[in-house]
């Protein structure tokens, strides 16, 4: 089985330090899927664009390519999103589940 970049944090509690960064990678990852959306709508638009405004076959053909690339590019950025947000999300599930037991038992009494 393929290891996840997270598997070392599967068995250790987690402290304020990691789940800030686990909610930086959140975001980082929102930022790479609207990239890549920003990307393919681009294209698509240019496609169309490109196919309006010209005359000439070479041109036709050029818009014609754009369209697909955008789509393709816009499916692969939600298919990474949603492989990474898998991982993120499974990280989190473990370290809370662990910390949260944990926490309790080593809050000392005031």
């Amino acid at each position: 089985m393929k290891e996840s970049p997270y598997s070392r944090f599967e068995s250790d509690d987690l402290i304020l330090r990691d789940e800030l960064a686990v909610d930086r990678t959140l975001l980082a990852n929102e930022r790479t899927l609207l990239s890549y959306l920003r990307a393919g709508v681009s294209l698509l638009i240019a496609g169309v664009s490109i196919m309006h405004f010209s005359y000439q076959g070479w041109f036709w053909l050029i818009g014609l390519v754009c369209i697909p690339i955008g789509a393709i590019a816009s499916i692969i950025g939600v298919s990474r999103y949603r492989r990474m947000n898998r991982s993120i999300s499974l990280v989190r599930k473990q370290a809370k589940g662990e910390t949260g037991k944990g926490r309790e038992q080593k809050m000392p009494d005031l």
